[in-house]
């Protein structure tokens, strides 16, 4: 690196290092699909050309959204064709890919982690690639009737801070991803380290990098990312444009899923209580599969015969 500090490192055994660079390549599908519906909501939204959004994105680049990534999406907007035309335009909608970010998405499975933003990027690649059936449902399905009346330079200002609450949201996931990892195969990952790699060479490299390891070096067991003061006080900032970002694009019916997923993603996790007392209800309903009660220590376990027909007999319990 031009500092001085290396880009590589030993990170640890037994596949460690394999699996930190397929979080990588998962954060990479994030990041990737992120961009992709920043340039569609303003492509749908607010009419700009490939020029204009060239532009956006420039902006965009000089400022805490500074990365790789963003860079060269500039470039590729203001590349022309043969015949003066933007070639993005001329590239089919159908999206390519090698694994990496479903093999993230199955690993959150089996470790009980929940990866939305990057599964839903990865998704969306797979939609992509039904260009035949979206084709006719584009003819046969209803979409919104109204139209995008916002002011462009203000909507620009919400669509820069969404796309930047978003993208911490996809880092928290993926490094919760890895501590997980860590726990449940006993490895000793060095998070600020990781965070430092990625800053040299790698597809996801960006200035951002440098905030998440000076937040591991103020705390090096940090629960989770959105909980550093940094980011907690930058998510704070942006989440009421994030909000309306997410809203027009609903309203307008632009799907946005990764950005969109990761505002759930964060609003779960600020929520003290979630449904998930009625769901295990149910479980327990149809299934005799117990659930705990707040007025009793954790780990005790219950079973209600609900229907008056059943008997006393409970299936076993698992809670991840």
């Amino acid at each position: 690196m031009e500092d001085g500090t290396h880009c590589c490192e030993w990170v640890g055994q037994g596949g460690a290092g394999h699996f930190v660079k397929m979080v990588h390549n998962g954060i990479e599908y994030g990041d990737m699909q992120l961009i992709c519906e920043a340039y569609e909501l303003m492509r749908r939204l607010t009419g700009m050309g490939a020029g204009e959004m060239a532009g956006v994105f420039r902006a965009w680049n000089r400022g805490d959204l500074d990365s790789y990534l963003v860079g060269i999406t500039g470039d590729i907007l203001d590349r022309k064709d043969e015949d003066g035309a933007p070639l993005v335009d001329k590239i089919l909608d159908t999206a390519g890919q090698k694994g990496t970010g479903k093999w993230a998405g199955g690993a959150s499975l089996d470790l009980g982690v929940p990866l939305t933003l990057i599964t839903e990027a990865v998704y969306a690649r797979c939609l992509s690639a039904m260009k035949g059936l979206r084709v006719e449902a584009s003819g046969l399905l209803p979409a919104p009737e109204g139209s995008f009346s916002g002011e462009r330079g203000e909507f620009l200002r919400d669509l820069e801070a969404a796309l930047y609450a978003a993208k911490i949201v996809s880092y928290t996931q993926g490094f919760g991803l890895m501590a997980e990892a860590a726990r449940e195969y006993g490895w000793k990952l060095d998070y600020g380290a990781i965070a430092l790699l990625w800053r040299g060479g790698c597809i996801i490299r960006s200035a951002f990098l440098g905030r998440i390891r000076d937040a591991y070096g103020r705390d090096p067991d940090l629960a989770n990312l959105l909980l550093d003061p940094f980011f907690r006080e930058r998510v704070g900032r942006a989440h009421e444009g994030w909000r309306r970002v997410v809203a027009a694009a609903v309203l307008n019916g632009v799907p946005i899923p990764a950005m969109s997923s990761a505002l759930a993603y964060y609003d779960g996790l600020r929520s003290a209580r979630l449904p998930a007392n009625l769901l295990q209800a149910q479980r327990d309903y149809f299934g005799a599969h117990q659930y705990e009660r707040v007025d009793r220590p954790r780990g005790e376990f219950h079973h209600t015969n609900w229907t008056g027909r059943g008997g006393d007999t409970a299936s076993s319990a698992y809670s991840v």
